[in-house]
């Protein structure tokens, strides 16, 4: 596991050019130099030379990062800034009398606990645990000879979202009926980002380490439907060693697209989408799009801009995120959509923040897959 002196290096690397602050969506709303990176860069650097200490202070400015990972794309220099300031807010917070209080709720026991306590809650039923089981069948062989062929295999990453709310296997089931692909749901941990905002990095690693070795299956693809947990799965390796080099990750639209299964919606729909900033690619968006009936797509200006909720930055930097989810939802009622659709369960929280803050009544939030789910006929 590094430690921030590893990171000295790349700190000095940081050549103070200032373009982190086009790609900040905090720094444009506050233009503070210490929320943006070469602001932060500078206070580490000072940390790691024992100029500075690593302080309350700085670590305010650490939380005050949605770490969407922009700053990255327009850096000349390449720095990755979240791997350092997560590296900084682990050894800001393993010294801290709150870390232990963390540590003990983001613990696997308990975490896993709140996690049954809400599939007890939100599990209304019986049918509801059917159909969980009924995703995990092997559809392959429930399909004509001459389509086991093209029959896919592929991993479900569900996510602790969806691990609690039964609907979106209502959703795949009704998409993916008889479309010849074998969907395999093992009982992973959380993908660990919840553990690695806190500074939590042993915990994090504990659950890297189970679900890497629950993905050293026979599969085609390893599929999320939550960006966020897309992105921490790939980024392991930046933070241990890791013994597995996980196979081609695709989003479920990414899926469907390649499928080219088709959607037929009864009555006309006008539709805006909303690009989760760790989503690696949404080509896949306007092909689906491109197979619907009835679907009008308008896109919004800065698609693809942060909606502001970023998980714990929410809780603790409240005006900042409402202010970036207003601006958000702005942008969404200029396209008069019925509906905005995204891909990251917490995503759609930020967007009904920002839509309840303009008052907007008119556009729902609703994710890929229960929105191509709604579709009359799919084949």
């Amino acid at each position: 596991m590094k430690t921030l002196k590893d990171y000295e290096k790349e700190l000095s690397k940081c050549s103070k050019c200032g373009q982190c602050q086009i790609a900040c969506p905090i720094y444009k709303l506050t233009k503070n130099d210490c929320t943006v990176s070469r602001g932060k860069f500078l206070m580490l650097h000072g940390v790691t030379q024992k100029e500075l200490k690593l302080s309350q202070n700085i670590n305010k400015y650490l939380d005050m990062c949605l770490k969407c990972g922009k700053c990255k794309d327009f850096c000349p220099a390449g720095i990755d800034a979240l791997e350092i300031i997560n590296c900084a807010k682990y050894e800001y917070m393993k010294n801290t009398v709150l870390s232990k209080l963390i540590n003990f709720f983001q613990s696997r026991f308990v975490f896993s606990n709140i996690l049954k306590i809400g599939k007890l809650i939100f599990h209304h039923s019986k049918q509801d645990i059917i159909r969980t089981k009924a995703l995990r069948m092997t559809e392959c062989e429930e399909s004509p000879d001459n389509a086991k062929q093209n029959c896919l295999s592929v991993i479900y990453f569900k996510g602790c979202v969806n691990q609690i709310f039964p609907n979106t296997d209502k959703y795949l089931s009704k998409i993916f009926k008889n479309s010849g692909i074998k969907i395999l749901s093992p009982d992973f941990d959380c993908c660990g980002l919840p553990f690695l905002s806190e500074g939590n990095m042993k915990r994090f690693e504990q659950a890297a380490k189970i679900n890497i070795e629950k993905l050293n299956a026979d599969y085609d693809y390893l599929v999320t439907d939550c960006a966020s947990c897309e992105s921490t799965l790939l980024s392991y390796g930046k933070y241990f060693e890791c013994n597995i080099t996980l196979k081609k990750t695709l989003n479920w639209g990414d899926i469907i697209a390649l499928k080219g299964l088709k959607f037929e919606f009864k009555k006309p729909v006008k539709v805006t989408f909303h690009k989760p900033c760790h989503l690696k690619s949404d080509a896949f968006f306007e092909k689906i799009i491109s197979n619907c009936t009835n679907i009008t797509y308008v896109k919004m200006d800065d698609y693809d801009e942060c909606c502001g909720f970023a998980g714990s930055f929410a809780l603790k930097n409240r005006g900042l995120s409402k202010e970036i989810s207003k601006n958000k939802a702005l942008n969404i009622q200029n396209t008069d959509a019925d509906y905005v659709i995204t891909s990251c369960p917490a995503c759609i929280l930020g967007l009904k923040q920002g839509l309840q803050l303009i008052k907007n009544k008119k556009t729902k939030v609703v994710s890929l897959l229960e929105f191509l789910a709604m579709a009359e006929k799919i084949n």
